[in-house]
This record gives C-alpha cells, structure tokens and sequence, in this order.
C-alpha cells in the first residue's frame, strides 16, 4: 500500500505534533507515524508526569516557610495521592485524547515503525507486522526525539537501570535511590523521590547543574543536602551490579560501594535516531541530525529532510522543540507556494532563539530558571561583559513570599552593545519570572530602556531595579 502526502513526519510528540500542525495550517497534507504513545516523551515520561511529582513538593515546602501557613501542614506526603495525581497528568498512559487532537487538526496517523526509504520515501512496519509506503512530496521530518543513555559501565546494562522513564512513572518509592547525574533529570528526581519516602544518594562526576551559572549548582546541592539527600560530587561510577536478592551495588572510583533498591542514570541523552533509516540517504545510525537554522538537515541535498527537536541537538527542551517545530512547518508551507523565507536573524523562519535566547526552569527545590548566556559563555564569545549579582532574599517581594527567602540572581549585560544576554535566578518561585527576562534578552533592550519598566511592588520582579540600580543606572 502506497500513499503520498504533501509532508510525512517521524514521531508524534510535540516537536512532531506542532510540526505537522502547521504544516496543515499552510494548506498542505500531513502525516505523522508513531510507534508508541501519540504526545511522546514530554506528556507521559518527562515533563508532564515529573512536574507533577515535583509540585507537591515546593507547595508543603513554601508553607513551611511563612509564619501561619506552617502550622496547617503536618505529617508527611500522601505518596498515593502524589503518585494518583501523577498518573491524571500522564493520561494514565492512554493516548486517546491526544489521538483525538491530530484528527481534529487534519493530520492523518500511522501507527507503527517509520523508517526513511530513500529521497522523500518512508516505510512504516506495522504493528500487525504489515508494510505501509508513504511518499512526500515536499518534506520528511525527523522528529524521534531522545532517549536515556546508559553508558558503558561494567554490569550497568544486565542491572536493570531506572532512566528518566521509570523515575517518573515507577509506582512506587523504593527504599533506597542511587542517582548517578548532577543534572537536570538526576536533581529534579533526587529532590522528588526524597521527599516521597526514598533515602536518596546523588553521584555526579562534577558539580551540579554544570551549564547554569555556578552559584545554582552551589545553593541546590546544599538546599537537597538540608532535605536528607546525600550528595556526592567529583566521583565517578566504575561497576554497577544488581544481586540475586534484587540489592544494587554500586562501585566509585577508590572502591567505595553504594548500595540501593535502584539506580537512576541520569547522565544524558542519545538521539532516536538507531533505526530510522539514516543509511539510506547516506548518514550514519545513531547520529544527532545538526540542521541550519530552518532545521533542514545539513548534510542532504535538495532541502527535503528537516530534524525537529531533540534529535538536533540544538536545545534538548520541549519549548524549543516546538518552537523549532512552528518554524520548521511554517518554512515548509512556504516553500511549497514557491513563497520566499524570512531567514534573516529572528525572521519568521529562523530558530535563532535556540542560539541566544534558551529559557529553562529546573523544578528542583529551590528552582532554578535562567536564560541566555552564562557569564562565561558570554566571556568565550569574546563579549565584553558586566556581571550583576543581587540576593534575591534582600527584595521585599521576596521576604513577603517566605520567611527567610533564600536566593540569588544574576545578569549578564553585553557593555559593547548595552543590552542583556543572560540572567539566572535560584529561589522559590522564581520560574514564573523567567519570561521578562527572556523577552529583554531576546529584544535586546537597551538597559537605558529597562529602567521604565517599572516593576510591581512589593514583589520578587522587583530585583529587576535592584539589578538596574547595581548596574550603575
């Protein structure tokens, strides 16, 4: 059976969906193939059901910090009702309502398998073991995503690792949790499973959260020590095995052994990119797809394959992802009316954000949300840069909002051209501040300007004026 459709695109989570979506808002046909959930990884194994782990959490800890509101919370937290809640987030690992969406939007499904066949051809195994042939006529889009990877440690793969995937959906705590990566994942399932009954230890070969600023890595380890979690930085994993009687062991370097219920290896991500089909139009299994900045694949002639999302490795956010995604859709609706692209820089049909202008909220206790550039990341690109640093607990807003605040934030400001880059906050509640900054840093507002953007007292955004009056405005 063949059929050909205007596009075709690989996989139904966000990047996919948003994709397709446009691309049928430009007139065109679509298809999308999916081999597992429709939603992907973000809706049932990521963002959705972990951030539905990790609030109930910041909610009994901010009212533990005010006066009055304390005293209402006692005992501890209801894992059953978290793990309930968890699951309504996930959709319970059901699709229908998802599935529902992309025939309301006019994208047609495929189950199964995709594989690119050659120039604009995909085949799809189905699940009853059947073949499905599908042609574009303009595009294919690789939108796979990423998944967990387990690096080669001795005894790792035969031990049964946790990954992100059985963190966020595994339906119970177990015991005792080993968490082998200072990162995102490893801080944000720390932090949840800790407080869910876990006795948790965090391994990281460096510190944590090693590309924000530094200060956060300092104030989340100490704030996650505080919590009962044991912290370990500056070791590595050599072994890892699992006994008979279902104990983890795991060995450091020096011989140190580690033992647990589970282990979580939260050391990254590899691209979906294994068995696709890559070798068909000459590129290698397994590889990240780098793309232009109309997500069109580099290394193929002709324009037709575009790479969407994790699987570019540009920016391995949901956000971004689909950000990348209207892009990607709207460049292809254009170019099949023959119209011209808006490519210049922050044009219509450029991901430049993914570049300079990437915001991140990590939902650890305190959050972290930060934008833009790093003070040394900026200093590498060879700007002449003025770093600003505020403790975010000296701004009224702040003392109102807990007892005790404790927090610090941070500008990046490029001298030679007079507008912020970058700028991090570490504090409860600061994700919800995170969008003025990305706007100042993405419209390139002259600091001049910035000090009429008057921020509401008494509130936390008043660091904005703190940040302005130590600036020297």
């Amino acid at each position: 059976m063949s059929d050909t459709y205007d596009v075709v695109v690989l996989g139904a989570g966000p990047a996919g969906e948003n994709l397709a979506d446009r691309a049928h808002a430009a007139g065109l046909s679509v298809v999308i193939v999916e081999r597992e959930l429709v939603g992907g990884e973000c809706s049932y194994w990521a963002c959705m059901p972990s951030k539905a782990l990790l609030r109930p959490v910041s909610a009994v800890h901010d009212a533990e910090r005010v006066e009055g509101a304390r005293q209402a919370v006692s005992g501890d937290l209801d894992v059953a009702a978290v793990l309930a809640r968890r699951d309504e987030f996930a959709s319970h690992w059901n699709d229908d309502g998802q599935v529902s969406w992309l025939s309301g939007a006019g994208v047609d499904l495929v189950r199964g398998h995709g594989r690119l066949a050659g120039v604009r051809q995909v085949t799809v195994t189905l699940p009853d073991g059947g073949a499905r042939s599908l042609t574009a006529r303009h595009a294919v889009a690789v939108c796979t995503g990423s998944r967990a990877a387990i690096p080669p440690v001795p005894g790792l793969a035969d031990a049964r690792p946790w990954t992100s995937r059985e963190a966020t959906s595994a339906k119970r705590a177990p015991g005792r949790l080993i968490v082998v990566g200072g990162g995102v994942v490893g801080v944000e399932m720390a932090t949840a499973w800790q407080a869910l009954g876990s006795k948790v230890t965090l391994v990281a070969r460096r510190t944590l959260l090693t590309s924000i600023e530094p200060f956060a890595g300092e104030i989340v380890a100490e704030s996650l020590v505080s919590a009962g979690v044991e912290v370990r930085t500056g070791v590595s994993v050599t072994a890892v095995h699992r006994q008979a009687d279902g104990e983890v062991t795991v060995r450091l370097e020096g011989g140190e052994e580690l033992r647990g219920d589970e282990v979580l290896m939260a050391v990254g991500r590899e691209p979906n990119t294994h068995d696709i089909g890559l070798e068909t139009i000459g590129l290698a299994p397994g590889s990240w797809l780098a793309v232009s900045d109309t997500c069109v694949v580099d290394q193929v002639d002709e324009g037709w394959l575009y790479a969407v999302g994790d699987v570019n490795h540009r920016a391995l956010l949901t956000h971004q992802g689909k950000y990348q995604a209207r892009v990607a859709g709207d460049a292809i609706g254009a170019q099949a009316k023959g119209e011209p692209l808006a490519t210049e820089p922050w044009g219509r049909h450029s991901a430049t954000a993914d570049h300079a202008a990437v915001p991140q909220v990590i939902f650890s206790d305190p959050e972290v949300a930060a934008v833009g550039l790093t003070a040394e990341q900026a200093r590498r690109e060879g700007r002449e840069v003025k770093v600003v640093d505020y403790e975010l607990g000296d701004v009224a807003g702040a003392g109102l909002y807990a007892d005790g605040y404790r927090g610090s934030a941070r500008m990046v400001v490029d001298t030679g051209r007079g507008h912020l880059v970058g700028a991090t906050f570490v504090g409860p509640g600061v994700g919800e501040m995170l969008h003025a900054a990305t706007i100042a840093v993405v419209g390139e507002v002259p600091i001049e300007r910035l000090w009429h953007a008057v921020p509401s007292y008494p509130t936390i955004s008043e660091i904005w004026l703190r940040f302005l009056e130590e600036y020297g405005c």
